[in-house]
């Protein structure tokens, strides 16, 4: 048996401290949860030193060369290697068997780099380390969990579960940007085609005429003429608009603003902000569920957050916990949080399962999502539609109107 130090939550808020003996950190942290306590660290008490659990609440250092990984690459890893661990494969011979069949020479690269630390004698978490743009911070902690509670294959089966997750979600909200932002592109590029290129060929026609044109002819081609003109003052001012936007986006102050308006935004406002609330739930629930201290969950929830907004109020809270509050109480502070996510989360701290309750939470939000994104295309096709046929459909009638005033006035006569 071994002595650990502990540090928790109770049902109350207050921080409980203590010392257990257990066989491994994963019977303490079964135990402090048959408690109904929030696990915030747990240390094992050693003659010579302390070995802390989980993450460290400092930044994951990376070094060296940043091999990449594509999201189905990654998950597709995951969950293989959770199979041969759980088959009984030791986790050198299953990434030396995962490197081989890698199909991608950055992800294969990868993991040769992983195999030579783990090789080497290095734990697997600190290996991967070395390649953050195939293995993110979250990836990394979770894996970590994994080698001290010694859960390595159920925890990499969470994980791969948490990245298909993700990914699914990520597809509901590309393909529900990706139908309105190509047909805006065709729709402009066919009108600016007809304006620059086949409208101006009618002017000539229409003069030679002798008749006076409708309203709608004359705007046409007097906007035309414009835009033959200034075409390029035109393009530089949408790739300025656009490379300004861009630039605005990744100061500190653009990333801000933007975060907040994403949230406020009609129409899409609320699709992204149920998705930052799905993504929020299942990060929390999948890290607090390996065994990560709260502590750290915290700071890398606020990290892949994926909006500012969110990130504050998380952060905010880590602080507060650490002060001995409950975690929804900032929370219900913050108004990007609903008033049903807040008293769930109270209720998951009070009653010792938080990591189910925001399980819930998320599986509530993804649904929420995949109806708000079915309903957003049903919406958008027909102004889409009405949008085409108003730009296009009045080109076209700008230069038929007067042949057709010609024509019947030749038929009158």
């Amino acid at each position: 048996m071994t002595s650990y130090k502990y540090a928790a939550k109770g049902p109350t808020g207050k921080t409980v401290e203590g010392e257990i003996e257990a066989t491994d950190r994963q019977e303490v942290l079964n135990e402090l949860r048959r408690q109904n306590l929030v696990v915030m660290s747990i240390d094992e008490v050693s003659g010579r030193a302390k070995r802390r659990s989980g993450i460290s609440s400092s930044k994951i250092k990376t070094k060296g060369v940043r091999p990449n990984a594509s999201r189905v690459e990654l998950v597709l890893f995951t969950r293989q290697l959770a199979t041969m661990v759980g088959a009984g494969l030791s986790l050198l011979e299953g990434l030396e068997v995962l490197a081989e069949q890698a199909e991608t020479p950055p992800f294969k690269a990868c993991c040769e780099r992983v195999i030579s630390e783990v090789r080497a004698g290095s734990d697997l978490s600190t290996a991967m380390e070395g390649c953050p743009r195939a293995f993110s911070e979250l990836y990394i902690s979770m894996v970590k969990a994994a080698e001290v509670s010694g859960q390595m294959d159920i925890i990499l089966v969470r994980l791969a579960d948490y990245l298909e997750s993700a990914e699914e979600l990520r597809r509901e909200i590309k393909s529900a940007m990706t139908y309105p932002v190509i047909s805006m592109i065709l729709v402009t590029g066919i009108t600016a085609f007809l304006m620059i290129g086949i409208v101006p060929g009618f002017r000539q026609v229409f003069e030679s005429l002798d008749t006076e044109l409708p309203g709608i002819t004359k705007f046409v081609l007097e906007t035309s003429e414009w835009m033959r003109a200034n075409w390029i003052v035109m393009a530089g001012t949408i790739v300025g608009f656009f490379g300004g936007l861009w630039a605005f986006k990744k100061s500190e102050t653009g990333r801000n603003v933007w975060d907040r308006l994403v949230l406020k935004a009609p129409v899409f406002g609320p699709l992204f902000r149920k998705v930052a609330l799905a993504r929020f739930s299942r990060t929390f629930s999948t890290l607090i569920r390996s065994g990560v201290p709260i502590m750290g969950t915290l700071e890398i929830v606020a990290a892949t957050s994926g909006n500012r907004v969110i990130s504050r109020a998380v952060l905010a809270s880590r602080e507060a916990v650490r002060g001995g509050n409950m975690l929804s109480e900032p929370l219900s502070r913050a108004p990007v949080f609903p008033p049903m996510v807040v008293r769930m989360i109270a209720i998951g701290e009070k009653s010792g399962a938080l990591e189910t309750l925001l399980e819930k939470i998320a599986e509530f939000y993804d649904s929420q999502v995949k109806a708000a994104v079915k309903s957003l295309t049903s919406m958008i096709e027909p102004i889409l539609i009405t949008v085409m046929g108003v730009m296009v459909g009045g080109v076209v009638l700008s230069v038929f109107l007067p042949i057709l005033d010609v024509v019947g006035t030749l038929s009158g006569k």
